[in-house]
C-alpha cells in the first residue's frame, strides 16, 4: 500500500505480465494487487458509493448496512493511501470532512458499474442478503 508515490512512473513502464494484443498472461501483479484492493471487505461498495460524488463520513456509514466506524476508517485510510480517495476538510462550523474519489478513483467507474451489471445478472437477491452479515 506504501506504493503511492511509484503508481503512475510504474504504469507507464512496460511490464512483461501485461496484456499483448488482448491476450491476458497467467499471472499479472498489477491486476493481482487491483483485484487484492479493490476486493477487500466493505472496499468496492465504498466506491460504488464515492463514484456518485464527495460523501461525508457519516452518510458512508449509515448507508452500508452492517459496516463498523472502525472498518470505514480503514477502508478509507487504505483508499487514501493508494491514491484513490482523497480527505477533504471544509472549514464550516462545524468543521466537515468529505471524501472524494481522484481521478484514479473515478477510473474504477467502468469497473464497478461493470460488476454491477453482472451483479445484477447472476446474483440472486436472496443471496446477496445474506453474503453481506
Amino acid at each position: 500500500m506504501s506504493q503511492t508515490n511509484n503508481h503512475s512512473q510504474a504504469a507507464s513502464e512496460p511490464d512483461a505480465s501485461a496484456p499483448i494484443d488482448g491476450e491476458l498472461s497467467d499471472f499479472c501483479p498489477r491486476y493481482h494487487h487491483a483485484v487484492e484492493l479493490i476486493g477487500r471487505r466493505w472496499t468496492g461498495v465504498i466506491l460504488r458509493m464515492l463514484l456518485k460524488g464527495p460523501r461525508r463520513f457519516n452518510e458512508l456509514l449509515t448507508t452500508i448496512p452492517g459496516l463498523s466506524d472502525r472498518l470505514l476508517t480503514d477502508r478509507l485510510r487504505e483508499l487514501e493511501a493508494e491514491g484513490l480517495v482523497v480527505r477533504r476538510v471544509l472549514p464550516n462550523s462545524p468543521v466537515r470532512v468529505e471524501y472524494e474519489l481522484t481521478e484514479q478513483g473515478r477510473d474504477l467507474g467502468q469497473s464497478v458499474r461493470a460488476i454491477s451489471i453482472w451483479a445484477e445478472k447472476w446474483i440472486a437477491a436472496d443471496d446477496a442478503h445474506t453474503l453481506h452479515g
